[in-house]
């Protein structure tokens, strides 16, 4: 797999990283402000959180992998452009969503919501989150919250066709919205109101765009090269 894919990845992650804030901020504020709980404790907490919430994301980044490598197995490798095609797509999409100009990628979130309700309760008997153990389980369930962003990266991590490349893909893009969070929950009530500012929401969603039509341009140039 390039390089640039993960680092486009990463920067996905970084940049869109206010979108994965809006999407997982209850739960590192509930991580913050457990009654009882020593502050001292809450970095470590924290820590333990979005390496599980990663764990998934990888995990679920080598299933997708293997479903790229097995349509590149039965249909050749002409299915590449079409597949890196369509992850980008999926960013412009994404970015078209973060900005607020259309809800196309709600329908796929409210699919994936099915299987979330039968997961979410497992995240309610591991809180409150006393040891960083308990919050690495917590972050594990969190990882497979419906979210656009996480959707895109998986298309892209379709696209490596492979196990291993889904998985450094996913990968990448876990560490890129690693920052935001963890500010998150360390600072959760001034970060909350950032970003709830629509010069930022706009910011990080025209810069995912960018990311999406420039994948698009490189992807239809190959096709019909």
């Amino acid at each position: 797999m390039p390089d640039s894919v993960l680092i486009s990845l990463f920067l996905v992650g970084l940049l869109g990283g206010v979108h994965c804030v809006g999407m997982c901020g209850g739960i590192v504020s509930a991580l913050s402000f457990q009654a009882g709980l020593p502050m001292h404790g809450q970095p470590l907490r924290h820590l333990a959180y979005n390496a599980g919430r990663i764990l998934s994301y990888v995990i679920a980044g080598g299933i997708v992998g293997g479903i790229g490598q097995a349509g590149v197995f039965l249909a050749g490798r002409q299915l590449a452009p079409f597949h890196y095609l369509f992850a980008n797509l999926m960013l412009v999409a994404l970015g078209l969503y973060m900005m607020g100009v259309t809800r196309f990628l709600a329908p796929f979130e409210r699919a994936g919501g099915v299987l979330w309700q039968k997961i979410q309760p497992l995240s309610r008997r591991l809180l409150p989150a006393r040891t960083a153990g308990q919050a690495f389980a917590v972050g594990i369930v969190w990882g497979w919250l419906p979210c656009g962003l996480v959707y895109s990266a998986l298309a892209t991590a379709l696209t490596t066709g492979s196990v291993a490349g889904g998985m450094y893909a996913m990968l990448a893009f876990g560490l890129g919205t690693l920052p935001n969070l963890l500010l998150a929950g360390l600072m959760a009530a001034r970060l909350r109101g950032f970003i709830n500012r629509p010069a930022v929401k706009y910011t990080g969603g025209m810069t995912v765009l960018l990311f999406g039509a420039y994948g698009c341009w490189f992807a239809l140039r190959k096709m019909l090269s």
